[in-house]
């Protein structure tokens, strides 16, 4: 076997279900949960139809780039969301498998084994398919700690220069997970600035850019080309429909930018054989050519946010994000405490922040955050806050003794 399986960590909801393990939720309160980032939404009927429509076929094997319907879609979309020049369909974009199986296997792509000690780097807290994926590749992971103090910003200066001469791949999520926080332009500027000083490549996960309350978020291809570098080098974004459209069961997405990367990433998922289901290419092409339905997925999310935040406001160092579906809480106790005494108090289930993040330059910025995912429809959503209000107002900064 790959020796490499036996540096993976458990994944954080096998670490919350041995939390839970010994604990019994209170009988009289129905289940909710707001651990999972799984939208809960409906899923537009066009796309059904869209789908249902296309089921012949099926009997054909579809081709590891796509139909050119789908790729120009895909790049008719990213020009008028971002205000950019229409990305070449044939080289700067590829539909994938949903944008999960595209982050995990770019970094097998990408890292170059002949070299001594490849590294990739990730914020911290993270989505772990970032560091399974560079653990798979052969590579060490290291993390750049995203503080509130400092507005969850990326902090470059955190790795020394050792660290970034080894770098092949770097990770970021913008809006992020499970901050909410948007890169600003500057910070871009950085990242491209050391990207052409050490040559590493940058995987930008937006898969949360479509949900928003003010102004659309700033893109990494939206970024490069306000400073100059159309040709986006080194840059590869990655996007899906899963919350855009609600569409998570689907597995579609595309990856776009650097015309370079993209050819090799291509020829890997050649062998890869993750072509997409070309029924779910024809749904795809609906849901990206309507927007009427994201504002509608926005306006519940927006309406969500304000109920939720009205609720915990009293009680919880609570604010609203930039972008995605997102509360990154501060607990007054552990993270890991809070979660488990409400579950097992009021049957609510929360992911503890420290769970998301690794222990780096001594600190687990996960630590005393937990995040909460507005996924469910508004009035199971609102009822879940009620329940997190009344316990926090209840037992304050000492639940009652939890078992061991």
């Amino acid at each position: 076997m790959n020796p490499d399986l036996n540096r993976l960590q458990p994944y954080p909801f096998q670490k919350l279900a041995a939390l839970f393990r010994e604990v019994q939720p209170n009988p009289n309160y129905r289940a909710i949960s707001l651990s999972i980032g799984e939208p809960k939404h409906s899923t537009p009927q066009f796309i059904k139809d869209a789908l249902i429509a296309n089921l012949d076929g099926l009997a054909n094997y579809p081709t590891t780039a796509g139909s050119d319907a789908l790729r120009n879609s895909i790049a008719n979309w990213l020009a008028a969301r971002y205000g950019i020049p229409k990305p070449d369909a044939r080289t700067q974009v590829l539909p994938v498998n949903g944008s999960r199986e595209a982050l995990f296997a770019f970094a097998q792509a990408v890292i170059d084994r002949s070299m001594s000690n490849p590294a990739v780097v990730c914020p911290n807290p993270f989505y772990q398919i970032y560091e399974g994926a560079a653990l798979l590749a052969g590579a060490t992971p290291f993390f750049l700690n995203t503080l509130q103090k400092n507005n969850y910003a990326l902090n470059f200066a955190q790795l020394p220069d050792e660290v970034w001469q080894r770098t092949q791949l770097i990770y970021v999520c913008s809006p992020g997970n499970p901050t909410g926080c948007v890169m600003p332009l500057a910070e871009w500027q950085t990242l491209f600035e050391m990207s052409d000083r050490y040559g590493f490549v940058i995987a930008s996960d937006e898969c949360y850019s479509e949900i928003y309350f003010d102004a659309p978020p700033l893109g990494a291809m939206q970024a490069a080309h306000q400073l100059g570098r159309s040709n986006y080098n080194n840059l590869v974004v990655f996007s899906s429909l899963s919350k855009r459209s609600n569409l998570p069961g689907m597995r579609s997405g595309f990856v776009a930018g650097d015309a370079r990367v993209i050819e090799k990433f291509t020829l890997y998922r050649t062998y890869h054989g993750s072509a997409m289901n070309p029924a779910i290419q024809s749904a795809s092409i609906a849901a990206w050519n309507d927007e009427t339905h994201v504002a509608e997925n926005r306006r519940l999310y927006t309406e969500k946010f304000s109920k939720v935040l009205e609720i915990l406001k009293p009680v919880l160092p609570v604010t609203l994000p930039d972008a995605g579906f997102y509360m990154w809480v501060r607990t007054p106790i552990a993270d890991t405490v809070f979660a488990q005494a409400l579950y097992r108090d009021y049957n609510v289930t929360v992911l503890p922040g420290s769970y998301l993040a690794r222990t780096s330059q001594g600190v687990n910025p996960g630590e005393n955050f937990v995040r909460l995912a507005l996924v469910a429809n508004t009035e199971e959503t609102v009822e879940a806050a009620r329940r997190i209000a009344e316990f926090v107002g209840a037992y304050g900064n000492t639940p009652s003794p939890l078992p061991q």
